[in-house]
């Protein structure tokens, strides 16, 4: 990883200047999640998850996010794809306050894809004086104009239907996401190990969204049709000081199951896996970091970053060998701070569309 800092919706953390928002520096570990969380709540196994106020925010956490992302197609059948995040950090431990003593801070993260180009775009907020924020029941979250958007209908144990918008000064989406089955717990009853010692989440998905809408670019509308996946995701220390960064996937198969993967990678290059491979029916299964083998291939340079956009994954339990490709083998995310965040398709033992987020590279 280089010197300038680099993060992603699983790396908002650690070293924001206290008061401001400017860029955070490199602390123990990636983005600083490797260090020590005094203070803050600690994720343990066991808990009872309940809905839909863990779908509000969890201030006494050091992190957390909530994220989407869509793969699209036109009446072409020409591919797509949508991303939607935010991301809220707590400066220090603290109770919650109203105006500027409060010390959450909310950055937010949007962008459209397509085979020829990628748009994206950064937004900042404090905390505590209604620019950013979210909200349980009906749900709601948001970032200025920005918003992921339920109603009285919006079903808090699939957290469907939901309104999904976000605009730039090059593009701009608006998409109405439904689901018709119930959110999936990640890891152990949604206790997420991210290494093999106390590094933990707290992490539920809604990987059966369906998006129909409309995303533009430059100014010229595309209606659309596609697959969306939702993460909420929070902890206080996720990550070890000695892992630089992860490889994550989201997949939709052509028959229906779903695949959540990821590899936290470690200086010492025995990286953790973990996977949750889930039914058409929404039984998941999860998958031990032993059975799992992604194999980095194809890599480029973005930016002064080199990093591999094609994959191979196997996971001989479950018969499952394929290469994964993106859609746009550019889909850098030149924020402040910066990471690859893109659509993907498969082939091989199985085939569908996905989403690959990569960082630290």
């Amino acid at each position: 990883m280089s010197a300038d800092f680099r993060i992603s919706r699983r790396a908002f953390a650690g070293g924001l200047v206290l008061l401001g928002l400017r860029r955070p520096v490199l602390a123990q570990g990636f983005a600083g999640l490797g260090e020590s969380a005094g203070g803050f709540a600690p994720v343990v196994a066991g808990k009872t998850f309940s809905f839909p106020s863990d779908h509000g925010p969890h201030p006494d956490f050091r992190i957390e996010w909530w994220y989407v992302t869509a793969n699209l197609a036109d009446a072409s059948g020409a591919a797509y794809g949508a991303q939607w995040t935010l991301f809220r950090q707590a400066m220090a431990p603290s109770r919650e306050q109203e105006g500027w003593a409060n010390l959450q801070l909310w950055m937010g993260h949007a962008a459209v894809t397509s085979a020829v180009t990628h748009r994206f775009g950064e937004t900042f907020a404090r905390g505590g004086v209604g620019q950013a924020g979210v909200v349980a029941e009906p749900f709601a979250a948001w970032i200025d104009a920005w918003e992921m958007r339920g109603s009285d209908q919006t079903n808090a144990m699939t957290i469907s239907p939901l309104e999904l918008r976000a605009s730039g000064a090059d593009f701009s989406y608006a998409l109405h996401l439904t689901a018709d089955r119930p959110l999936i717990l990640q890891g152990d009853g949604g206790y997420s190990k991210k290494s093999e010692r106390e590094q933990a989440s707290y992490y539920y998905s809604q990987p059966f969204l369906k998006a129909a809408g409309q995303i533009a670019i430059d100014g010229k509308p595309i209606d659309v049709t596609g697959q969306a996946w939702m993460d909420r995701e929070w902890s206080s220390q996720p990550l070890a000081s000695d892992q630089t960064g992860w490889d994550w996937f989201a997949l939709h198969f052509a028959t229906g199951e779903r695949l959540m993967l990821y590899r936290m990678r470690q200086t010492d290059g025995h990286h953790y896996a973990s996977g949750n491979w889930i039914l058409p029916d929404g039984k998941p299964r999860q998958i031990a970091s032993a059975d799992i083998d992604m194999t980095p291939r194809a890599p480029i340079e973005i930016k002064g970053h080199r990093l591999p956009v094609a994959w191979h994954v196997a996971i001989p339990s479950l018969g499952l060998s394929i290469d994964c490709a993106p859609l746009n083998e550019r889909s850098w995310m030149g924020t402040g701070f910066s990471y690859w965040e893109g659509p993907i398709s498969f082939a091989g033992s199985h085939s569908g569309v996905g989403y690959l987020e990569m960082t630290g590279y």
